[in-house]
């Protein structure tokens, strides 16, 4: 497992569909060692930061094996960076980690909390309104850690494995529970028993468990 690349950007206005947008989704790789805190990386910067940034989403993580698939359907060469994510990372993909699992890389150590849920931003990005629907049916859409150690992270190094949570929900599970198979209450009851998925989500499948939930 490998951090491939640390990727940094400010809150920018762009204009999409004749409008303002306030979004901070343009990262660009960056060089060197940067310090990893509780709730950000040292240099970058969210626009929303009720969906983005804070203790459960300090670092936003995609996966370059997906890179691939989005260069073909976007036709277009993507750096790192070009879906927001913080860590570019290789050997990490939905499939393969779970909510909960704890991972040390540079003097930092992390843990994953959530899955991303595609925002409309990614629309404004990549100038492709369907960019969030498309997150959601391939199941590329990346996660987010919180970090139990703040220490300093650097791009190019490797990614440890520490401990894999025992319930071993992945997050592409959780995807499937969010937006596929919202009926499966049994697979949803299981999930809620991993106290480290993040609490918005938490409360978003309790709700479906009582009926009141989308």
């Amino acid at each position: 497992m490998q951090l491939l690349s640390l990727n940094l950007g400010k809150p920018a206005v762009v204009q999409y569909n004749g409008k303002p947008v306030e979004t901070g989704i343009y990262k660009r790789p960056v060089e060197g060692a940067i310090t990893l805190s509780s709730v950000q990386l040292e240099g970058d910067g969210q626009a929303d930061k009720v969906n983005h940034g804070g203790e459960d989403k300090a670092v936003s993580v995609y996966c370059v094996e997906h890179y691939p698939y989005w260069r073909k359907e976007l036709n277009a060469e993507l750096p790192y960076g070009a879906f927001g994510e913080n860590f570019t990372v290789a050997g990490m993909v939905e499939t393969d980690v779970h909510i909960g699992d704890i991972f040390e890389t540079g003097g930092a150590l992390v843990q994953i909390s959530l899955p991303r849920r595609p925002c409309f931003k990614l629309g404004v990005r990549h100038n492709r309104p369907d960019m969030p629907l498309l997150f959601q049916n391939t199941g590329y859409t990346g996660y987010y850690l919180r970090v139990l150690k703040e220490g300093a992270v650097t791009g190019g190094t490797p990614i440890r494995l520490v401990d894999r949570h025992p319930k071993a929900i992945s997050v592409a599970e959780v995807n499937r529970l969010k937006y596929h198979d919202k009926d499966d209450l049994e697979a949803i009851k299981a999930l809620l028993e991993v106290k480290e998925l993040a609490e918005g989500w938490r409360e978003s499948f309790r709700k479906r468990l009582d009926g009141s939930g989308e």
